[in-house]
């Protein structure tokens, strides 16, 4: 898939990129991209919510509380936060299936589809999803 602006990244995208970790080639350049031509790259706030669930079950390990690191995060220029209405959680209900369970995956797709994201991801269930038409994605 073509590299495309209107970046939406999942959590664990977010995580990796935030961490510095090495992203797939397609993903990099899109980011890249997208930060080159001041075109923001928008986070879910279920991100928050999701690394805090990482940290509180010790999954990961963080030196700065996940309040502040989101805080932290989302006060970067080129970080926009999407907005998260009643609208976009109740199609995160009724999204077209087969799709797993997963609610804060829903909710990142539904998100996706409500503002005609590109969802940068590393879930295979994400991407086996964007495969069968019912989002955009690009592997990280």
């Amino acid at each position: 898939m073509a590299p495309q602006s209107n970046l939406l990244l999942d959590t664990h995208a977010l995580i990796w990129t935030v961490e510095g970790r090495s992203l797939q080639p397609g993903a990099e350049r899109a980011i890249n991209l997208a930060s080159a031509a001041g075109e923001p790259i928008y986070v879910s706030p279920i991100s928050a919510w999701e690394r805090g669930m990482l940290v509180a079950k010790g999954r990961i390990t963080s030196r700065i509380p996940p309040k502040l690191w989101f805080e932290q995060v989302v006060s970067q220029p080129q970080i926009a936060l999407a907005g998260l209405s009643p609208a976009i959680l109740t199609d995160a209900s009724f999204l077209p299936e087969p799709l797993h369970g997963d609610p804060a995956d829903r909710i990142i797709i539904a998100t996706a589809r409500a503002y005609d994201l590109t969802l940068v991801t590393h879930d295979r269930a994400i991407l086996d999803y964007a495969r069968s038409g019912h989002v955009r994605a690009l592997a990280c």
